[in-house]
């Protein structure tokens, strides 16, 4: 993804900044532990589209 882009996207439920996890190529914000898929370099930004991250996923990890 652009690093242009990362700077501006932001979490469709709080507005929190997002992390590109790049192993499994999702868009993590933090503050709600969802993960936003990115597929064909498009950012799926639906809540419906995000999964729910538990306290020891890795891409919660700094």
């Amino acid at each position: 993804m652009d690093p242009k882009l990362l700077d501006i996207l932001a979490c469709p439920v709080c507005k929190s900044p997002l992390q590109l996890y790049r192993p499994s190529k999702e868009l993590v914000c933090r503050a709600d532990r969802l993960a936003f898929p990115v597929r064909e370099e498009m950012a799926m930004l639906l809540e419906e589209d995000a999964r729910r991250l538990g306290s020891d996923d890795p891409a919660l990890a700094r």
